[in-house]
């Protein structure tokens, strides 16, 4: 299988727009959402093309190859939106027997990660885009599709039979 693994949309329909035609033009089979998928936060201006209402209705309507957790602007009224679960704090995906945690970064990230073995992590919520190695685990910060830091473009990743890349929103493979 082929994944699509992005953070922090914020609200911003024309961020996950673009997001969603990479998604199609790689030939995705799952998107994987870190969290921060609704509302911007208070710490965070309002994003382009804030649209909250139209990214669940964007969003619903793929749910069956979606699946998501909390990030820490996520709440249970957005969860009344969104026709796929989004209320756990991480998220174990197995795939050809490679153990894949998928979290926002509030709570489990590279400096405080969860029990167990992990071949990857993936998590979001500094919006800095980060891939190395720690230990036997590969951990992937993705960055933010609407708001990313230092000075980076907005960027996600894909993962593909063992294989993490990172690219910008507009296709540019920048890691992997």
């Amino acid at each position: 299988m082929k994944y699509l693994i992005l953070s922090d949309i914020h609200g911003s329909l024309p961020a996950l727009e673009k997001a969603l035609d990479f998604y199609h033009s790689q030939q995705c089979d799952m998107l994987c959402i870190l969290g921060d998928i609704l509302n911007y936060g208070p710490r965070n201006g309002l994003p382009e093309g804030l649209n909250p209402k139209a990214i669940a209705e964007r969003l619903n309507a793929m749910a069956d190859d979606i699946v998501a957790i909390r990030g820490n602007c996520d709440s249970e009224v957005d969860q009344m939106l969104l026709n796929f679960p989004i209320m756990q704090d991480y998220m174990l995906l197995v795939d050809n027997g490679k153990r894949i945690l998928l979290t926002h970064g509030h709570i489990y990230n590279k400096v405080n990660m969860p029990k167990g073995h992990f071949d990857y992590m993936f998590y979001g919520h500094t919006h800095l885009w980060e891939l190395v190695p720690q230990g036997p685990t590969l951990v992937c910060n993705t960055g933010s599709i609407t708001f990313p830091k230092g000075g980076n473009p907005p960027t996600l990743a894909t993962y593909e039979d063992g294989k993490v890349n990172i690219y910008t929103l507009d296709g540019e493979l920048i890691a992997g």
